[in-house]
């Protein structure tokens, strides 16, 4: 009998999700990645990652990524831009994908976020 999807994978968050849909805009970070700027929606959230859904084929598992989250306009002084990495990508339907990504550090020197200002190793 084959396994549950549930049961193939480790659980590794550290904290509850939160079906949230909010947009959020997502760029590479490396400069040897290709250049793009999405503008995708979230499908859910936590203190410390993101799942989206794309069309962009791009996307990599260890890629790094400014994410600002939530997004309204380039100069909303609400924005709040994090260095995230994406964990996993899914092929979904109809040409899409499901991104995760992990938080790694804000970008923003008043703001909070996963663990405060603080990278994670």
């Amino acid at each position: 009998m084959p396994e549950t999807t549930e049961t193939q994978y480790a659980e590794k968050r550290r904290s509850r999700r939160a079906k949230i849909a909010k947009p959020l805009r997502v760029r590479p970070s490396d400069p040897r990645d290709e250049h793009f700027e999405d503008l995708p929606v979230s499908i859910n959230a936590s203190k410390e990652g993101i799942y989206f859904h794309t069309r962009r084929s791009n996307y990599y598992k260890g890629m790094r990524l400014f994410v600002t989250f939530p997004f309204a306009s380039p100069h909303d002084p609400m924005n709040c831009e994090y260095v995230a990495e994406v964990v996993r990508v899914e092929n979904l339907a109809n040409g899409r994908f499901g991104v995760a990504v992990l938080l790694k550090m804000t970008m923003n020197y008043s703001a909070g976020g996963p663990s405060g200002s603080m990278p994670r190793a």
